[in-house]
């Protein structure tokens, strides 16, 4: 995957806005405010992803060296996945859909509603 089909797939999502918080070197990717994506944009060497903590554990497993405890991220509860071919595009793509499902599921029902009208 290239950083741009990455970019093109978050921003095709709902409520999906793009932002460089922590700096001109991170792309960020919110659903109705929450962060549920971010990368290097010089790099794309990983994609940092929310997920849920026992999947994340089973995703490390099977894909050793590939996916990975978040960096800079809270352990537990983000992956990095690498970019490097190992992991397929089908998977990561998947992986961006848990991610921003996973953050839909814990907005507050206002936000939840504003986003349906947004589908």
């Amino acid at each position: 995957m290239h950083i741009e089909e990455f970019r093109d797939y978050c921003m095709a999502k709902p409520g999906t806005t793009e932002e460089t918080p922590f700096g001109p070197d991170t792309l960020v990717f919110k659903v109705m405010g929450k962060m549920y994506a971010l990368t290097g944009i010089d790099s794309f060497e990983f994609i940092n992803l929310k997920c849920d903590p026992e999947y994340a554990i089973e995703l490390r497993q099977k894909y050793d060296g590939s996916i990975r405890p978040g960096y800079h991220m809270h352990k537990k509860q983000w992956n990095s996945v690498y970019t490097d071919g190992a992991v397929p595009d089908k998977t990561i793509k998947h992986l961006i859909n848990h991610s921003y499902d996973l953050v839909v599921s814990k907005l507050p029902g206002k936000l939840k509603d504003e986003l349906k009208q947004l589908s």
